[in-house]
C-alpha cells in the first residue's frame, strides 16, 4: 500500500459518517476539529486570566481589585464556553434554528424540576456582575453559616469557615436571604468584648486595664475617631458589666472567635495585675426555723 493510498483511505475513514441526525452527519474529522475548538477555548481562557491578573498589579497607576478580576474572569469564561458551544454545533452542521424544540424541552424541564438549578445559575451571574459578594469577604448567612468566600461558581458559592470546613451554599440563598457581610466596603470593623468585675472595683482602673489589654493585641486600630474605649453597660446580679469597644483590622475581622479569645486573654491578665476581681455568682441560703428544728431532731441519737 502506497502512502497516497493510505492517506486516501484514512481521509475516507475520517469523513465517513457514523451518526446522522436529520440533515446533519457526524464524522471523526468533525469531532477532532471540535476537540481542537475545546483546547483553543481552554488556552484562551488561561491566557485571558493571566492578562486580567496583571491588571491587579499594585505597581500599576490604577490597579484593579482582585475581586473585580475574579468576576471578570468568570464572566468571560462563561461567554467563551457559550461561543464555543454555538460555533461547534454550527460546524458539525446542526441547524440552530431547529434547536427551538430543545429549548422548549428545557423550558418544560425548568417548569417541572430545574427551577432551583436555573435560579442558582442566574443568581451566580447576578453576584458576579453586581459584586455584592466578592471572593475574600467574610459573611454570615441567615441560615447560620459563616466564613470566608473562597469561590463563586455558576451554581454554588463555597464558604470556608475558620475551622477549615468548606460549606457549599446555593447562589440563590445569597439573593433571596439576608446576608451579613463583615468586609463589604470596609476592611475594619468595631467589636464589643463584654466582661464583668466585682462591685466596689475602681472604674478608672478597670478602664486602664481594658485599654492596656487592647494595646497588647496586634491588629487593634488606634487612630483618630477609632480609638479603643471601655463602657459601663449595666449592673448585673453580682458584677459591674463592662464592654471593651474597639476597632480591628482585617486580620482580626476574618476570625471573630479567635479575636474574642485574644482580647479576653489580655483582659484577664491586665485585671489580675491590678488586683481587680472577676466575680462569680454567689447565693445566700436561708433556713427556716421549723426546718432547722427538724434537722436538729434528726441528729439526736435514738434511745
Amino acid at each position: 500500500m502506497t502512502l497516497m493510498t493510505w492517506l486516501q483511505d484514512s481521509t475516507a475513514y475520517l469523513n465517513t459518517p457514523f451518526l446522522t441526525w436529520g440533515d446533519s452527519s457526524f464524522t471523526l474529522s468533525k469531532l477532532l476539529i471540535m476537540a481542537l475548538f475545546v483546547l483553543a477555548a481552554v488556552f484562551a481562557i488561561r491566557l485571558l486570566e493571566r492578562g486580567l491578573k496583571k491588571l491587579s498589579n499594585p505597581n500599576r497607576r490604577t490597579p484593579v481589585s482582585e475581586s473585580a478580576i475574579y468576576a471578570l474572569s468568570r464572566i468571560f469564561r462563561y461567554i467563551i464556553w457559550a461561543l464555543i458551544i454555538v460555533f461547534g454545533l454550527d460546524f458539525v452542521g446542526l441547524n440552530l434554528s431547529n434547536l427551538a424544540l430543545v429549548g422548549g424541552a428545557i423550558g418544560v424541564g425548568i417548569g417541572f424540576g430545574l427551577q432551583t438549578i436555573f435560579s442558582n445559575f442566574i443568581s451566580g451571574i447576578v453576584l458576579l456582575v453586581e459584586q455584592t459578594l466578592k471572593v475574600g469577604d467574610y459573611v454570615e448567612l441567615q441560615s447560620g453559616v459563616g466564613g470566608r468566600v473562597s469561590e463563586i461558581g455558576i451554581r454554588y458559592t463555597r464558604i470556608t469557615s475558620n475551622d477549615g470546613v468548606d460549606v457549599i451554599v446555593p447562589n440563590s440563598e445569597f439573593i433571596n436571604g439576608r446576608v451579613i457581610s463583615w468586609t463589604y466596603n470596609n476592611r475594619q470593623r468595631r467589636i464589643h468584648v463584654p466582661f464583668g468585675v466585682a462591685y466596689g472595683s475602681d472604674k478608672e482602673l478597670v478602664k486602664e486595664a481594658g485599654l492596656a489589654a487592647a494595646e497588647k493585641v496586634a491588629g487593634t486600630v488606634n487612630q483618630a475617631g477609632q480609638s479603643p474605649d471601655v463602657w459601663l453597660v449595666g449592673f448585673g446580679d453580682s458584677s459591674l458589666n463592662f464592654e471593651l469597644v474597639l476597632w480591628v483590622d482585617q486580620s482580626l475581622v476574618m476570625s471573630p472567635g479567635r479575636t474574642q479569645a485574644l482580647y479576653l486573654w489580655a483582659l484577664e491578665t491586665e485585671l489580675k495585675e491590678r488586683d481587680i476581681v472577676i466575680p462569680f455568682p454567689q447565693r445566700d441560703l436561708h433556713i427556716r426555723s421549723d426546718v432547722r428544728a427538724t434537722i436538729e431532731d434528726n441528729k439526736k441519737p435514738s434511745v
